[in-house]
């Protein structure tokens, strides 16, 4: 009489979960969605801080670009002019000192640039733009769910 008891009172508990089964797989697919919709805000803010970064850097190069594209032309005039004295010292006629002058300040003008530039772009290059966080997170939920199922 006992066992019986024992079997009725174990049954319903058997059929409450079953009947709650349906609804703890549709509070997990909720959660999943969730998480997924967290991962994918995590991605998207990421994404944005990037943008955002490479917007702030552009913008910076392009304003120090046309301040130093004005002091360059103004240095280079100098330079050309201050240049083309020494090769009117040398004998040269004033047209000849003046067209040299320009071309030896310009060629180093112009290899300092390609240096300078050279430079920004390795390190605009060695930038890694991969979401790492998100990533990580990735890589978490699927240790987890990966343990859980």
């Amino acid at each position: 009489m006992a066992q019986a008891a024992a079997a009725v009172t174990a049954s319903p508990h058997s059929e409450n979960s079953l009947e709650n089964l349906p609804a703890l797989l549709g509070r997990l697919g909720d959660q999943v969605t969730t998480l997924v919709d967290t991962k994918i805000d995590l991605l998207k803010v990421e994404v944005k801080e990037e943008a955002n970064t490479y917007l702030h850097q552009g913008i910076t190069i392009l304003t120090a670009g046309v301040v130093a594209a004005v002091g360059f032309a103004l240095l280079n005039v100098a330079a050309a002019l201050g240049v083309s004295l020494l090769f009117v010292n040398a004998g040269l006629t004033p047209t000849a000192s003046y067209a040299l002058g320009f071309v030896v300040t310009g060629l180093f003008f112009l290899i300092i640039g390609g240096a300078v530039a050279v430079v920004t772009k390795n390190r605009v290059v060695a930038h890694d733009p991969v979401p790492q966080r998100t990533i990580e997170e990735l890589r978490k939920d699927k240790q987890w769910l990966t343990k859980e199922f």
